[in-house]
């Protein structure tokens, strides 16, 4: 079954225009005029993503994202005529996955889905494998060569989104966000620590690294 997006949005314009380029793209689409109504389909239907827009009756955006993260982890994205950075900290605080600012394209937004859903996906998987490392994201356990290696929870955090996508190169900002959640000047030195102590855990030697590699001017990435 193709996957169901749920759009929070009391403008019938936007709603309007959402809906076709999601179904265009395949996508089953559930809508509501206020956030309480969302909240009420989001029990009722289990959709796969919500589009979420801030100023509505009943419940807000914010308000909505809240209480969604109670019984689902779906991915949610903001809609908002706020742009400014408190407010998008806000919504990324409260649980949201991502965050838009009207006015908007809607192939960006389609695009944006996608790329959240895609996201949602890897991360359903309970076993990763990458070289001789194997962690299960349902136990939070890691073995290297079939030896338990004891991670904090940062470190875990840091160390699955690596292995989930071998190969790619991630920022220290990426990573920061993704482990921990949005980032401030001056977390660099935090996120260069815990690669340190990783290293420590799962290389043969931490000053030749095999698995988490620097990417020099750019950041890191496991090898796959």
């Amino acid at each position: 079954m193709s996957p169901s997006i749920l759009i929070a949005e009391d403008d019938s314009d936007i709603r309007g225009l959402l809906r076709l380029y999601l179904e265009s793209e395949g996508y089953r689409v559930l809508e509501a005029d206020n956030g309480a109504a969302a909240l009420d389909l989001a029990r009722e239907q289990a959709p796969d993503m919500a589009i979420l827009d801030v100023m509505m009756p009943q419940l807000n955006g914010y308000e909505l994202t809240r209480a969604l993260r109670k019984f689902s982890d779906i991915p949610i994205l903001i809609l908002s005529a706020k742009s400014q950075d408190s407010d998008k900290i806000l919504g990324l605080n409260l649980g949201a996955d991502d965050y838009i600012a009207k006015p908007f394209n809607p192939v960006e937004i389609v695009a944006r889905v996608k790329a959240q859903l895609r996201r949602a996906a890897r991360e359903s998987a309970t076993v990763l494998t990458v070289q001789d490392l194997t962690l299960d994201t349902a136990s939070f356990q890691l073995t290297k060569r079939g030896r338990s290696v004891v991670l904090t929870p940062m470190e875990y955090k840091i160390l699955a989104l690596l292995m989930r996508s071998p190969g790619r190169i991630f920022t220290k900002i990426q990573l920061y966000e993704g482990a921990v959640g949005p980032y401030f000047e001056g977390d660099d030195n935090t996120m260069m620590v815990h690669i340190s102590k990783l290293r420590e855990k799962i290389e043969d030697d931490p000053r030749e690294p095999r698995y988490i590699i620097t990417v020099r001017g750019l950041g890191y990435k496991i090898e796959k």
